[in-house]
C-alpha cells in the first residue's frame, strides 16, 4: 500500500529494457550519440514543431536551469505559493539564476488565477530601477494539489504574462498525467496555449532518472548548453538518459503509463467517497487529498499503508478540523487495483 509518491515506484519495464539495449557497445559521450539525435526528432514530432531539447537527470535541475535561463538575476519568477520550485527545490532556481527571486502567489486548489497575478504585478513591480522586474510566469501542470489547468486557463494566463513582457514556463513533472486527463495533443496543452519552455518530466511517470527542458523556440537557447554544463547536468554517458526518453515516448508509452496512474487515483477517490471520505480537491491527475480521522490514520499506518501527512495552513477550500489529518495519496504506473482494494478494506474495517 505505497501511496507516498510516484517517485517511490521503480522504473517501468520498458525503460529498463531500453537501458539494457543502450548498454551494448560504445557511443559518443555528452549527447553526441545517435539515441540523443533520435530523441530530438521524437520531441519535434510529439509537439508538431521544431524544438530544442536539453536532457537532465532531475526535475529540480530542469526547473532551475530553465528559470535561470529565462530570467535575469534581477528578475522575478511568479509561481503558485505551493509550487515545487519555491517549496521543495532548496533555492536551486535562485542559486542557478544568480539571485533571481521566486514570488509565491496564492491560488485555489493549486492553480493560479489571472486576478491574483495582476494583483501581484501591481503590488510588487513598476518602480525601476528600485524593484526587480517580472520575468517569468511558472505554471505547475499537474498542480501540487493534483488539479489540472484546462487549455483555456493556460492560454489566459500565458496571454497575460506575454502582455507584461514575461516568458511562460511550465513545470511538467506530471505533464503526462495532465495531458492524459485532458485528452488533448501535447502541442495544444503547451506551446499553442502560450507556453515558452516546458520542464518535461519522465521520472515520476516511470523513468529511472530522466527529465527534459523543451524550448518551443530554439532561438531562445543561446548558451543554454553552457548553462547545463556549468550546472553539472551534462551527463557524460548521455545515451542512458536519451534511451529512457526514447522508450518513454515510443508508442505513447508515456501516456499509457500516466493513464494507468490516473485511473488508479480515480478508483481510490471513488472508493473513499463511497465511505464518506471525499477528496478535498478534484482528482484530475494521480493525486488524492483527503481528510482522515486521526484514529483511522494511525490504524492505517500501523497496518503498513504509506502516505504523506500534509502539515500546512493553506488547505482552502478545506480546513483540518480537530481530530483529523490531511493526507496525500499518490498513485503511479505501478499501483495495482489490489493494493487500493486492500487499503479501502482496511478503511472500511476500522
Amino acid at each position: 500500500m505505497e501511496f507516498a509518491s510516484d517517485n517511490a515506484a521503480g522504473a517501468a519495464p520498458v525503460i529498463l529494457d531500453a537501458l539494457v539495449r543502450a548498454n551494448e557497445g560504445f557511443a559518443v559521450a555528452y549527447g553526441d550519440d545517435a539515441v540523443t539525435r533520435q530523441i530530438e526528432r521524437q520531441f519535434a514530432e510529439l509537439f508538431e514543431r521544431d524544438v530544442a531539447v536539453f536532457l537532465v537527470g532531475t526535475g529540480t535541475a530542469a526547473n532551475a536551469l530553465a528559470l535561470a535561463h529565462l530570467s535575469p538575476p534581477w528578475g522575478a519568477v511568479l509561481c503558485h505559493s505551493e509550487a515545487h520550485a519555491i517549496v521543495h527545490e532548496c533555492g536551486a532556481p535562485e542559486f542557478f539564476g544568480g539571485g533571481l527571486r521566486l514570488l509565491g502567489i496564492e491560488g485555489e486548489a493549486g492553480k493560479l488565477q489571472p486576478r491574483a497575478i495582476l494583483a501581484a504585478l501591481d503590488r510588487h513591480f513598476g518602480l525601476r530601477p528600485h524593484q526587480i522586474l517580472p520575468a517569468v510566469l511558472s505554471l505547475t501542470q499537474a498542480s501540487e494539489c493534483g488539479t489540472v489547468y484546462q487549455i483555456d486557463e493556460i492560454a489566459a494566463l500565458a496571454a497575460l504574462a506575454h502582455e507584461r513582457g514575461m516568458a511562460v514556463h511550465m513545470d511538467g513533472a506530471r505533464f503526462a498525467n495532465a495531458v492524459a486527463r485532458l485528452g488533448a495533443p501535447p502541442a495544444e496543452a503547451s506551446w499553442r496555449a502560450g507556453v515558452d519552455v516546458l520542464s518535461f518530466g519522465a521520472t515520476k511517470g516511470g523513468a529511472l532518472a530522466a527529465e527534459a527542458v523543451v524550448f518551443f523556440d530554439p532561438a531562445r537557447t543561446d548558451a543554454m548548453a553552457e548553462r547545463r554544463k556549468r550546472g553539472g547536468h551534462l551527463v557524460s554517458k548521455h545515451r542512458f538518459i536519451a534511451a529512457q526518453f526514447e522508450a518513454f515516448l515510443a508508442g505513447d508509452q508515456w501516456l499509457k503509463l500516466a493513464t494507468h496512474a490516473n485511473r488508479m487515483a480515480d478508483r481510490l477517490a471513488t472508493h473513499l467517497a463511497g465511505v464518506k471520505l471525499p477528496p478535498i480537491w478534484p482528482v484530475e491527475a494521480n493525486i488524492v487529498f483527503v481528510l482522515l480521522p486521526q484514529a483511522l490514520h494511525e490504524r492505517l499506518q500501523a497496518a503498513g499503508a504509506h502516505y504523506y501527512v500534509i502539515h500546512t495552513d493553506r488547505t482552502d477550500p478545506a480546513t483540518v478540523p480537530p481530530g483529523y489529518v490531511l493526507v496525500r495519496l499518490v498513485t503511479s504506473f505501478a499501483t495495482t487495483e489490489s493494493s487500493i482494494d486492500k487499503f479501502i478494506s482496511l478503511v472500511k474495517s476500522t
